[in-house]
């Protein structure tokens, strides 16, 4: 797209999921800044352990991120063969479906809105009362899916496939603060609540708040993947560009749109 050579764009997700973000910027001519504000560490605990040996009785189970996938897959290696012939499987996005699709599995479900609200809309359709529903996740999400379901009648067993946190390594961070301090960047992406939540965070932490949100408000442009992204940005009053459709390639697109205008 013409306007965009040589436009900085920072991308704050986690390492792995970044690739996808900073293929589309380069092809574009735009130089990735790359700095991602959460930290991603799957890890085999209790909780996964036990919904591995409940498989069998699974009437459902739901994955909210590849991440999930990746988990549960290393930590409970049979999983595929454990579960019964009758579970079904529900995902948020396609890119968490095509990760399931890799591992030998199929999406039931997948949601028109790629949020826990869009999936809890189609479950209102479905007689869940009673059913057994495992959810391997990070316990850092947010609760409206299990709690919804659980408000259906559904029997919930939430496990801890992978942690949320702060990056070890600050120093891509702190860069990013800076550079959006001085101007040095154009735009800044977010992919989820956490990634703007750690980078307020780490910034307090810096007495560098109100400047980062200072530059977000009066020049460096704003994109969040969806209103649920959006909404710590907005607590903020900070203007924020959000996609119709909840994915990666659709908010750069949009972002790209409102750069060139």
């Amino acid at each position: 797209m013409k306007g965009l050579k040589g436009k900085v764009v920072a991308l704050t997700r986690p390492a792995e999921r970044m690739q996808e973000a900073v293929d589309i910027l380069e092809e574009n001519g735009v130089v990735p800044l790359v700095a991602p504000t959460l930290e991603l560490q799957i890890s085999n605990t209790d909780s996964l352990i036990q919904l591995c040996n409940m498989a069998p009785e699974l009437d459902w189970l739901i994955f909210t991120s590849p991440t999930g996938i990746i988990s549960a897959f290393k930590h409970c290696k049979d999983l595929k063969n454990r579960l019964n012939k009758e579970c079904r499987i529900a995902v948020i996005g396609p890119r968490t479906a095509k990760f399931l699709d890799e591992n030998g599995l199929n999406a039931d479900i997948v949601p028109k809105d790629y949020t826990a609200e869009g999936l809890l809309e189609i479950f209102k359709d479905i007689d869940v009362n009673g059913k057994k529903i495992g959810i391997p996740r990070t316990m850092a999400a947010r609760d409206v899916l299990p709690e919804g379901l659980k408000d259906m009648g559904a029997d919930v067993s939430l496990a801890e496939a992978y942690k949320s946190g702060l990056p070890k390594d600050k120093t891509q961070v702190n860069h990013l603060i800076k550079s959006l301090i001085t101007g040095e960047v154009d735009a800044v992406t977010f992919t989820s609540t956490l990634t703007v939540k750690n980078l307020f965070q780490l910034a307090e932490e810096t007495g560098a708040k109100e400047d980062i949100v200072k530059s977000m408000k009066d020049g460096v442009k704003v994109a969040a993947i969806g209103p649920v992204t959006a909404k710590p940005l907005e607590a903020e009053n900070i203007p924020v560009l959000i996609p119709e459709e909840y994915t990666v390639e659709a908010m750069l697109q949009k972002l790209f749109e409102d750069m060139v205008e």
